[in-house]
């Protein structure tokens, strides 16, 4: 819930997938869940202009722009582990394929074109393949001229897990109780049965884990231009 330009970086998320033609929503709450439930209870009264008769304590919402989406918040538990929390979803996903992704990363990641990869490849489970960005800004050196500054760009080598993952319903049969967790007890053993793919990302992803994050990804909001937006 912690706002990038005023808003969570739950709706950014939201916002993206929306864009792409996804509007069903599962949160899985844990810690501070109430925060969420009091954000979308509340969010089609807060997002317009109000009309309010004290007398009979009546509210109407004026028209305007509004977010078709339906979100459903589910209490997972406070220590459950990502595995275990999307077990607990299990009965309402109803049985089809389903994405999944984390709560503090936002990317342009395309992702209609992420699903249709997934198909494609005919495995249990798709990850988006990102590569992580440097922690410091990088500098290219003419002798003792800088030529050109980037801050915080994208490491050319290595590839991390980035969230924005595809899932059959059958990834169920590798979850076995709340303490699972799917980076350690799931990913690698649908890795090592061969069905576990990679969609390689090489546009913006970036991830919100510290106070320096949330400011980097502030002032790309406020430039007018962050490369997640994906929407108009």
């Amino acid at each position: 819930m912690v706002e990038i330009g005023g808003r969570p970086i739950l709706w950014h998320l939201m916002k993206g997938y929306a864009h792409c033609g996804f509007t069903e929503f599962f949160v899985a709450c844990g810690y501070l869940g109430n925060v969420i439930k009091r954000y979308f209870r509340d969010y089609y009264t807060l997002q317009r202009d109000l009309t309010v008769r004290l007398g009979d304590g009546a509210v109407d919402a004026w028209e305007g722009d509004r977010e078709d989406w339906t979100v459903h918040l589910c209490d997972t538990g406070l220590h459950t582990g990502k595995g275990g929390r999307l077990r607990r979803l299990q009965p309402h996903l109803r049985n089809e394929t389903f994405m999944m992704t984390y709560g503090d990363g936002v990317a342009d990641v395309d992702l209609n074109d992420l699903c249709a990869f997934h198909r494609a490849q005919g495995r249990l489970a798709t990850v988006t393949a990102v590569r992580p960005p440097a922690r410091f800004g990088a500098i290219e050196l003419d002798e003792d001229a800088v030529v050109s500054f980037v801050e915080k760009p994208q490491i050319r080598q290595g590839w991390i897990n980035g969230g924005f993952m595809v899932f059959e319903p059958e990834l169920f049969d590798y979850i076995d109780g709340d303490a699972n967790e799917l980076e350690r007890d799931v990913l690698p053993v649908l890795a090592a049965e061969g069905q576990l793919s990679a969609y390689s990302h090489d546009g913006f992803w970036q991830c919100m884990d510290t106070v320096r994050d949330r400011a980097l990804l502030q002032r790309l909001w406020d430039a007018g231009t962050p490369p997640w937006r994906v929407w108009t």
